[in-house]
């Protein structure tokens, strides 16, 4: 069975964002979709993907609203996990044909930033920043 157009995008969303130089310099791989009880910080974690059908001219494409979490535990404050979410934006927003090339079955036909925010983590020990985007997949 073929993945539907959420689980697709969250593959490629992986893929692409470990395969982003700027970002690898600051979580290495450590992108994603459910992290390993005994993580080690910096890391990334696929956050909400919310799919709702858009239907234009007789064609049904996907409309996917979705956030990457940047988790840090830094020593200098809310910087770090800032800085993530920089680079997650950076490597997301308007890169349509580099999620494409990472998905199988669908095609990007834009990703563009919403949203972003930074808080202090549940634990008191730890920065969450969260990114939402806001994305079209075609069959």
């Amino acid at each position: 069975m073929a993945d539907g157009p959420a689980l697709a995008l969250q593959k490629a969303l992986i893929v692409v964002l470990r395969a982003n130089a700027g970002l690898s310099t600051l979580v290495s791989e450590r992108v994603y979709d459910e992290p390993p009880q005994q993580v080690t910080f910096s890391y990334v974690r696929i956050g909400n993907v919310d799919l709702a059908p858009e239907r234009l001219s007789c064609v049904d494409d996907h409309n996917i609203t979705f956030s990457i979490e940047a988790h840090s535990r830094p020593t200098a404050g809310r910087v770090e996990a800032t800085r993530i979410a920089d680079a997650i934006r950076a490597a997301l927003n308007d890169h349509e044909a580099t999620i494409t090339a990472a998905m199988t079955g669908y095609r990007a036909e834009w990703c563009t930033y919403t949203t972003q925010t930074v808080s202090r983590s549940g634990d008191g020990q730890s920065y969450v920043a969260i990114v939402a985007f806001e994305a079209a997949l075609a069959d």
